[in-house]
């Protein structure tokens, strides 16, 4: 597969396009996910933190995914905590600018259900160190991005305003995002590309 590294950032002209006004409906999801409907989207399952997931994907069908450079050879999809207050929509429209620099994406569907996965022991201790806080693990919106750009508009850098979090990306099958993740996020991935293969075929 094709890689690519950070590269320096350039300036970006937001454009995302009106969003459409109705989103495909899925079938339901298997209560072994812990799923929640979206009428539920301001009181996801206690213990959870609110997160946004970002399935970005190309003209070819395939998926954005990128190394993380604080956990060795593993690949993940964007995603990223949801701000008080904030839509789960917009959250995933900024976490994509923050974490890719790309900003020439509309959004084609959602998932209706919250996805829950919990974090292993050392994980947890980790991040609630780095949050100041005790989650079990994230409750997450995912959302379907369509890229309208041009590679060279995706900045593992962002947008400047965060830490990068990547380090390599590449465009990828699904089977291929779903074997590079790390396992305590693998059925949440299955579950999301199977919610989205319409648009992966």
């Amino acid at each position: 597969m094709a890689l690519y590294r950070i590269a320096h950032p350039s300036p970006l002209t937001l454009h995302f396009p009106k969003y459409p006004s109705k989103f495909l409906k899925f079938s339901s999801l298997p209560l072994s996910f812990r799923c929640f409907s979206s009428s539920s989207m301001e009181a996801p399952p206690e213990g959870y933190r609110r997160n946004v997931g970002i399935c970005l994907i190309n003209n070819d069908k395939k998926i954005f995914a990128a190394s993380r450079l604080d956990i060795p050879n593993a690949w993940q999809m964007p995603q990223g905590g949801i701000d008080e207050g904030e839509d789960p929509r917009n959250a995933a429209i900024r976490e994509l600018r923050e974490e890719t620099g790309v900003t020439s994406a509309e959004v084609i569907s959602e998932t209706p259900h919250w996805l829950t996965y919990d974090f292993p022991p050392q994980v947890r201790e980790k991040l609630n160190i780095q949050w100041g806080s005790d989650w079990k693990g994230q409750a997450q919106k995912w959302f379907l991005f369509k890229f309208t750009g041009q590679d060279q508009e995706i900045n593992l850098l962002g947008d400047g305003t965060e830490k990068a979090e990547f380090g390599e990306w590449s465009w990828l099958p699904p089977e291929k995002v779903i074997e590079l993740a790390v396992d305590f996020k693998k059925p949440v991935y299955k579950e999301v590309l199977a919610a989205f293969a319409p648009h992966l075929q």
